[in-house]
């Protein structure tokens, strides 16, 4: 055998179906699609997600929670990150964040996360604090100021008002 007696396969120049050319085509009249109804017209198709009738998956299993329009935006920075991007004794705030490039997107809560490991002391502004974030913080000899901002939301608030009477 020769490389030029190699077959190079049926697959390589296929040629289109003629639909609707004729009964010796094998594809003739109806040009399987079947007789009448609405798969059969042009333009039919159906949206991936349809059951054909049956209720849809996404209507068949349960619901859980909803998605609250009022509640504050946070942006997370982590101290791996500020220790990467601050010197020594450096105020770290919002403002220098937003230069630095380290939170982009607009935000109403600047939170700051105890990820990776701060090995110099800053001093560190932002409306909340995690609580490992604080301990590592504290240990590298830093300063953790809390601003002022939009306070947490407490849940059950008229219940434990109730519980605590006179």
């Amino acid at each position: 055998m020769n490389l030029n007696d190699i077959h190079r396969g049926i697959t390589r120049h296929r040629k289109p179906k003629r639909l609707g050319r004729g009964k010796g085509s094998g594809q003739g009249k109806t040009a399987g699609r079947g007789h009448k109804g609405q798969k059969a017209r042009t333009g039919w198709s159906a949206p991936p997600t349809f059951e054909g009738g049956q209720m849809p998956l996404a209507r068949r299993i349960p619901k859980r929670g909803f998605h609250n329009p009022f509640a504050p935006e946070v942006a997370t920075v982590n101290l791996g990150d500020l220790d990467a991007a601050f010197q020594p004794s450096e105020e770290v705030n919002p403002e220098t964040l937003r230069s630095k490039r380290l939170v982009r997107r607009r935000y109403d809560v600047l939170k700051v996360l105890g990820d990776g490991e701060l090995t110099k002391p800053l001093r560190i502004s932002a409306h909340r604090f995690s609580r490992s974030a604080l301990e590592k913080i504290q240990q590298a000899g830093g300063q953790a100021v809390v601003l002022p901002g939009k306070k947490p939301v407490v849940k059950n608030k008229q219940r434990s008002a109730q519980s605590s009477g006179p």
